[in-house]
């Protein structure tokens, strides 16, 4: 008998007591999905020393914004705008000639970029700080997930439906980012028509272009085709084009649309597609009038959803509002100890914020006794067009519509010293202020480099600067960013005299 004790004490005690010590989860934290939002939360999860596992489903590595977003549009703007540099150059008395281009070298600069770029997030997730998979995930229940694999080559990273794995987690962090919207009528699935992540990737030019659309993605690829020689129509259902700016800003890059040669349609609804041998043809309406135009080819660019369909997030009890995972500010969905980020919660498919949602997801998973909420009084929109569109905080539209009381100013850049010199005379920039402190609430900026511009009047309301510290700031003459100076003084006049 005592030899008996003997042995439970030296041998099967710690055994018990060494399974009592045991989490009843695999891992601390799993997150769905590898892109900025997932690795941002994955990395701030090994830090705080949390057992992290991140599960990405998609056919490469990346991300959308490394792979078919952010990255790839920008590389092929930026080559668009040195092509029409140098056809325009004898304004300053440059004659480069006829220009010429290999649009093969375009697209293989491009992809050499982003293979780059998707290395080395690539190398960021097989670092071994934490556990890889790839695969596709699907709640089981609250805490599990099965994983499927991924069938080479299937559109959208299909699984195959062969679970090969089921693991635990304590706290899950959803951040399977979006896919490209559904066609809004099926003829256009009959006529056929690519979509952004096609139209990073095309092997060579179509002769002709419609674009459906007028947001963010249909803007800067309507200017990139036409750079390039291709007739472009752009179609857009609102009256304006990027409707989520102010008119003046749509109305400002309609302008220089039309001036290079991109036709333009604005406030239409469209009733059908055909195709007849080589080309496609849209009917839409616009103002009582049947019209239609034919194209080589149709860019759908009609938005994304949230890429939510497979995840089986019922089985989870998480709360979803067409197609989105629906998170608070905590970024903590219906279910306490699961957290969503980036464009499968929104309400920003926006990086940077993407890269904010995941962080606060783990701190708050982490330190829930001491919350961190997201704000997003300082959200910043930059569309790289030439001109750029950017802006930060509320705009007019917006202030409008919350009831938020404002002055606004603007300044053009056709009365610029620097943006004159540059021969970037298109757009303006606009400041918005509490009327009572002089407090800047928004900022915006159509005009060269906009998307770099912005960011002094984000670094402004982020300190709360009012108009009056802003216009006392010395800007060094001539550069663009003293343009911001002549608005901030009207505006601290006018607050000075109310």
């Amino acid at each position: 008998m005592v030899k008996a004790l003997n042995r439970i004490v030296k041998f099967e005690m710690p055994r018990i007591f060494s399974g009592m010590k045991q989490s009843k989860f695999d891992f601390d934290v799993a997150v769905i999905g590898g892109g900025s939002g997932g690795y941002a939360a994955a990395r701030t999860a090994v830090a705080a020393g949390l057992k992290t596992v991140v599960i990405e489903g998609g056919q490469e590595v990346g991300g959308l914004c490394i792979l078919r977003g952010c990255m790839p549009t920008k590389a092929l703007l930026y080559a668009a705008e040195v092509k029409h540099l140098a056809e325009h150059a004898e304004i300053w008395g440059v004659r480069a000639g006829k220009v010429s281009f290999d649009f093969t070298k375009v697209m293989a600069r491009k992809a050499e970029q982003i293979k780059d770029f998707a290395d080395f997030r690539g190398q960021q997730l097989n670092a071994g700080k934490f556990k890889f998979i790839r695969a596709k995930a699907k709640f089981l229940d609250a805490h599990t997930v099965e994983l499927c694999r991924v069938r080479p080559g299937a559109e959208s990273g299909r699984a195959t439906g062969s679970t090969f794995q089921r693991l635990t987690a304590k706290n899950l962090v959803i951040a399977t980012g979006s896919r490209v919207a559904s066609s809004p009528l099926p003829q256009f699935n009959d006529v056929g028509f690519i979509t952004s992540d096609e139209a990073v990737a095309l092997k060579k030019l179509p002769k002709s272009l419609i674009i459906l659309g007028g947001g963010a993605i249909a803007c800067e690829f309507a200017q990139f085709f036409a750079r390039f020689g291709v007739k472009v129509t752009l179609i857009q259902r609102s009256e304006h084009i990027l409707k989520e700016f102010d008119t003046d800003a749509g109305a400002e890059i309609e302008k220089v649309f039309r001036r290079e040669g991109v036709s333009v349609f604005t406030g239409t609804k469209l009733v059908d597609a055909r195709r007849k041998g080589e080309l496609k043809t849209v009917f839409f309406d616009q103002k009582g009038k049947r019209i239609s135009v034919a194209a080589e080819e149709i860019l759908f660019a009609l938005g994304r959803v949230p890429n939510t369909a497979s995840l089986g997030l019922e089985n989870a009890g998480v709360k979803m509002e067409q197609g989105a995972v629906v998170a608070n500010d905590r970024m903590q969905t219906s279910a306490s100890h699961i957290f969503a980020a980036g464009d499968c919660t929104g309400p920003h498919e926006i990086v940077h914020i993407a890269i904010q949602q995941g962080e606060t997801a783990i701190h708050n998973i982490v330190k829930p006794q001491l919350p961190r909420r997201m704000d997003y009084r300082l959200l910043i929109s930059v569309v790289f067009t030439e001109p750029q569109v950017a802006c930060v905080g509320v705009t007019e539209k917006e202030a409008t519509a919350r009831g938020i009381k404002f002055l606004a100013a603007s300044y053009p850049f056709n009365d610029h010293g620097k943006s004159l010199i540059m021969e970037a005379k298109d757009g303006f920039v606009k400041l918005l202020a509490n009327p009572k402190t002089g407090e800047i609430i928004g900022g915006a900026c159509v005009g060269p480099v906009g998307g770099e511009l912005i960011h002094e009047i984000v670094t402004a309301m982020a300190k709360r600067m009012t108009v009056q510290e802003l216009a006392a700031v010395p800007h060094y003459h001539p550069t663009l960013a003293e343009i911001w100076t002549y608005p901030a003084e009207e505006l601290a006049e006018r607050i000075k005299l109310r």
